[in-house]
């Protein structure tokens, strides 16, 4: 009743003008044995007579009415693919307007089209240059390792630091297809944790950063490539922003399946951990330390989110950081 009521009430409002001009004739049918010697019975006959046949084009107006609203409305839905399954037009404007739509439809389409060229062109190059800029890196790795003192460090620190930003840039640009680069099956998580210290054992060397783990024992259903890639994002953090102290990782006794990475580094501002997870975003310390890129956690966040994992984090100002992983989503979700 509700929807019938709703669809007579936009019909009504559609129809106002002829409605208004009804009522004005129906006005005037009244009138007429009033103003002029004419039988009463004549006039309302005849006004009767066109009530009735005015009911009829009403009824069958309201009902092809409704249906077509029925269909725009489903077709509303799925726009992009059913313009083409628009109802019959009954008049001229009708049809003057399904023709303006075609024309901004197919201009849309071709936008998209030229838009899907231009973007495939573009991850193309950037996905060559990724892996060109790769065998220059690879070859000063090399020459660096040869040389000695603390020039040579430091270079293979800075030289390190990029490899991270191309891996990050070629991680971003496969995320939108990620979907189809995923290998899920059970996963050691201590064989992933160490993938990811291994990497970044100079790192805690240099730094004179102490590490406390011990192996955490769990199997998880995941992806190792993509999962390998936030844990070392997240270390990545934790070093970046703890100049002494330690850097742990655990399970969380309160939660099954979840990995906890704390660092006594320099904290995030409470007004800025709502926004960590947002692209570009760097907050207070981005600012001051002129280190962050503002697509680590956002990334992180994509890729967990894909997998149906979560991420949250915790950290006091001064004190140090918690990152919670929970990994038990996704085991859930296949079961």
């Amino acid at each position: 009743m509700r929807k019938f009521m709703g669809y007579l009430k936009i019909y009504l409002k559609c129809h106002m003008r002829l409605i208004m001009m009804l009522s004005v004739f129906s006005t005037i049918f009244i009138m007429l044995p009033f103003l002029y010697n004419v039988p009463a019975e004549i006039v309302y006959y005849a006004m009767i007579l066109c009530l009735v046949l005015g009911s009829i084009f009403f009824v069958e107006s309201f009902y092809s009415f409704c249906k077509k609203h029925e269909k725009l409305m489903n077709i509303k839905k799925h726009a992009q693919s059913m313009i083409e399954q628009l109802p019959s037009f009954r008049n001229q404007i009708e049809v003057d307007y399904n023709q303006i739509v075609t024309i901004i439809d197919k201009a849309r389409r071709d936008d998209l089209s030229s838009a899907d060229a231009k973007a495939r062109e573009m991850l193309e190059y950037f996905t060559l240059w990724v892996h060109q800029i790769k065998t220059p890196i690879a070859g000063m790795n090399l020459m660096l390792q040869t040389m000695e003192g603390e020039d040579a460090v430091e270079l293979l620190a800075e030289l390190f630091k990029i490899e991270e930003y191309v891996e990050i840039v070629l991680h971003y640009m496969r995320m939108e297809n990620m979907c189809t680069d995923l290998v899920l099956k059970r996963q050691n998580l201590d064989s992933i944790i160490k993938q990811a210290i291994h990497k970044y054992a100079g790192s805690f060397i240099r730094k004179k950063i102490s590490l406390h783990y011990e192996c955490v024992d769990t199997w998880v259903l995941t992806d190792e490539k993509w999962l390998l890639f936030v844990i070392e994002q997240v270390l990545s953090n934790a070093l970046k922003y703890t100049k002494r102290g330690s850097i742990s990782i655990y399970m969380d006794e309160d939660k099954k399946y979840t990995l906890v990475i704390e660092d006594t580094g320099i904290g995030i501002q409470e007004e800025d951990l709502p926004r960590v997870f947002e692209s570009g975003f760097t907050g207070y310390n981005g600012h001051m330390h002129k280190k962050s890129t503002g697509i680590g956690l956002y990334l992180c966040k994509k890729i967990l989110s894909r997998l149906s994992h979560t991420i949250k984090i915790e950290s006091v100002v001064g004190k140090g950081t918690k990152v919670f992983i929970n990994l038990e989503m996704i085991e859930r979700m296949i079961e």
